[in-house]
């Protein structure tokens, strides 16, 4: 009886099994963090001191003023527009006077009434006068301390009515009152035959 054969049976080979890989996330390495440096204390800023503006004001105001006041014909101290006007000479000697009141309200030394001088007896005196006092002034508010500014002293208010103003106030509105006053010599200065110059701006006789 013929016996069959087994054929070998070969084994098909194994299909590849994917392996899935995961891949881990990159671990995320925290930026290094450096020693902070050691933080410097910002400087202090230096309080404010309204005395050292109103001198550079002035400074500036004053040099205006003497300009306005050396172009008046020395030979018109007399001259008045009107019977109600202060002369010539009369108004020069405001300006000092000012000054005056401007100085002590600076230094805290004012009182009231107030000790005027006599007016010098020429313009020319009057302008000296002016400009040493103002530059006295200039020099003692840039010295001033700032909390002086508001300390009261006392001064006009009104109408025969005294009160206490602070320095500051007082010394501003001598500067203020200057201003006014170089604006009255200026039509002086026209009336009397003088050249008017230029003051905040070009003047018939000092164009730009």
């Amino acid at each position: 009886m013929a016996t069959k054969k087994k054929g070998k049976k070969t084994s098909k080979p194994a299909k590849a099994r994917k392996k899935i890989v995961t891949k881990k996330p990159a671990s995320k390495k925290a930026p290094s963090r450096k020693p902070a440096a050691s933080a410097k204390p910002a400087p202090k800023a230096s309080a404010h001191n309204p005395w050292k503006a109103y001198a550079e004001q002035l400074a500036t105001e004053m040099a205006t003023t003497l300009k306005v006041m050396r172009a008046y014909p020395a030979d018109q101290a007399a001259f008045q527009p009107h019977p109600r006007s202060g002369s010539a000479h009369q108004l020069f000697h405001t300006f000092g006077i000012e000054q005056e009141i401007a100085l002590k309200a600076v230094k805290g030394t004012l009182t009231m009434p107030p000790n005027f001088p006599p007016p010098p007896a020429t313009l020319a005196e009057c302008i000296s006068a002016f400009e040493k006092s103002a530059a006295a002034v200039v020099a003692a508010a840039r010295a001033a301390k700032a909390e002086d500014h508001a300390r009261t002293l006392p001064m006009f208010t009104g109408p025969g009515t005294m009160g206490q103003v602070p320095a500051g106030a007082i010394a501003g509105l001598m500067l203020a009152d200057q201003i006014h006053h170089r604006g009255q010599l200026s039509v002086y200065l026209r009336m009397a035959g003088g050249n008017v110059p230029s003051i905040y701006g070009p003047s018939a006789d000092e164009p730009w």
